[in-house]
């Protein structure tokens, strides 16, 4: 085959002696799959930072429009905040384990891992729902000022991600159930922890500028 038949065709170049593909549809080009995912997932994960900055950046300023309303010492509740700060830290480190187990060959101890970081969420879930529910119980919901409104978008927003996370690593674990822990899904496995870690360190965050310098 000439230079010239190749460069018109790059596919030849990933042909077997009689015509037939030898390498799969989605790793064909100048790069491999593993690369291309990987620069992509980062390029989300930025793009994502980047709309938590603007995010944060309304909730300070907006921080003390408060309309004559309740402010950020009358309603956070630091105790419950660090609660859900051990919970999704805690999370973070058994999503930890669960990758170190995903590499090896105990699938069972991916399981238990993968669990115990699905069961940290849920809860860290169920107490912001929890402390939304009560404050638009007492009529400090969204509408009620500026102040309220960045908080509902910011926590809201964060907690978004969270639910999405859990979703994400429930189809993962079903995947690793019927594919096994294939490079493919190890693979994704990866691009789920990246988005565990970086939804913790928005929340370390999240917990420093509204529940710790919010309460002064």
């Amino acid at each position: 085959m000439s230079v010239a038949a190749s460069v018109r065709d790059p596919a030849a170049l990933q042909r077997g002696p009689k015509g037939s593909v030898s390498i799969p549809v989605s790793e064909r080009g100048p790069a491999s799959a593993r690369v291309v995912v990987g620069f992509g997932f980062w390029l989300y994960l930025l793009s994502d930072m980047v709309m938590f900055a603007a995010v944060f950046a309304t909730y300070a300023v907006l921080s003390h429009a408060t309309d004559g309303g309740p402010s950020g010492r009358d309603l956070f509740d630091q105790r419950s905040a660090f609660i859900e700060t051990a919970l999704l830290l805690g999370s973070s480190l058994t999503g930890g384990l669960m990758m170190r187990s995903a590499r090896g060959v105990l699938r069972r101890d991916f399981y238990l891992w993968a669990g115990a970081t699905l069961l940290l969420g849920l809860t860290f879930l169920g107490l912001e729902a929890r402390e939304f529910a009560g404050l638009i119980a007492t009529d400090a919901g969204p509408a009620r000022s500026a102040f309220l409104s960045a908080f509902f978008m910011l926590v809201g927003m964060h907690g978004l991600h969270v639910a999405v996370g859990l979703f994400w690593l429930g189809i993962m674990m079903l995947q690793a159930a019927t594919l096994g822990l294939l490079p493919m899904v190890r693979r994704r496995l990866l691009c789920f922890s990246l988005f565990w870690h970086a939804i913790d360190i928005v929340w370390i965050g999240v917990f420093t500028t509204v529940y710790l310098l919010g309460s002064r």
